[in-house]
């Protein structure tokens, strides 16, 4: 039997409401990881599992500091002989970036599967119990190892690169709406029909256990009536790298332009993304990224283009070696 170690980080599946029909306004990362567990002794069917509080917070208050811990913790149980892979719990809200940082700095064949849940643990149909029953049997499965970070909720198996949040309150959030699932967990078994192309974990050139801190790296909206107020402000906080969530093809607005101008003659690394969330963007495409020094992003969303921004700066600030991070992960 696999031993999987379960991190818990606190989120919705430790959250605590006034009442078993509030889905609302409750109070997140409130329940241990021993008391999930013991909610779910079917687990022991699948799995040897032991649990381990990380911290207890809100998925909107993770920093880049908590990602750091994230993965040299999880780096650490890897290395373990006796620990076969990873479960970490975490809030929803900003899931698909842990995941995706995790995708990219955990050098491990070992499977490392993330889990949330849309209702608080005090609900009525609570889905937190289902869902890490479900990660748990997709990180013991003998066919995970080597696959990249996942994220399984609600039945389905998604890749970190692929995973976005995609409704509010709904159980069935999460998809992988360009590329589609890996595959689904249906009872206590993995059923896995496709893996991701794009380099990650073991395969990784991002090597995060020497690192204290990561670069300062932010995102700016565009949208009708935009200014460069909010990128010159980041880029006198000493932001290191910005992404641009553009409309449609990342266009870049006149009153925009002169100011990613500006950053890129400092230094500061712009990438831009669709704030559509979907689709791809090629490099040069509806703006001149050879003449202006941006990167395209390809298929990230503006959330984790800043992830890999952000990696991508801890080796180079040369815009062109960005720009082939973004080409191969």
């Amino acid at each position: 039997m696999k031993r999987i170690a379960i991190l818990a980080t606190g989120g919705t599946m430790a959250g605590v409401a006034r009442s078993s029909t509030h889905l609302t306004g409750y109070q997140p990362a409130v329940t241990n990881v021993g008391d999930l567990l013991a909610d779910i002794p079917e687990i022991s069917a699948v799995a040897e599992v032991f649990g381990e509080q990380l911290v207890q917070v809100a998925s909107h208050d993770i920093t880049d500091d908590l990602l750091l811990l994230f993965a040299k913790r999880i780096l650490q149980l890897l290395e373990d002989d006796d620990v076969d892979g990873v479960v970490l719990t975490h809030g929803t809200n900003t899931l698909e970036e842990t995941a995706y940082f995790l995708n990219l700095t955990v050098r491990s064949r070992k499977p490392v599967v993330l889990v949330g849940a849309m209702r608080p643990g005090t609900s009525m149909s609570a889905d937190g119990p289902m869902n890490l029953f479900q990660a748990v049997v997709a990180a013991a499965s003998p066919e995970s190892p080597g696959r990249g970070v996942m994220v399984v909720m609600n039945n389905q198996i998604i890749g970190a690169r692929d995973v976005v949040k995609t409704d509010t309150l709904t159980v069935d959030s999460f998809k992988a709406p360009v590329f589609g699932y890996l595959g689904y967990v249906i009872e206590d078994q993995a059923h896995f029909y496709r893996a991701g192309l794009r380099r990650h974990t073991f395969d990784s050139e991002f090597d995060v256990s020497g690192i204290k801190a990561l670069p300062k790296t932010g995102i700016v909206y565009g949208h009708t009536g935009d200014s460069r107020v909010v990128i010159d402000a980041l880029v006198a906080d000493g932001f290191e790298g910005i992404v641009h969530a553009g409309s449609g093809t990342a266009a870049i607005s006149k009153a925009m332009s002169a100011g990613v101008r500006d950053a890129v003659n400092r230094g500061v690394v712009i990438v831009r993304a669709p704030r559509s969330s979907l689709g791809i963007l090629t490099r040069n495409m509806e703006y001149d990224d050879d003449r202006f020094g941006t990167v395209s992003g390809d298929t990230l969303n503006p959330q984790k283009a800043r992830v890999l921004l952000m990696l991508g700066l801890t080796r180079s600030n040369n815009s062109l070696d960005i720009q082939r991070y973004f080409d191969i992960y």
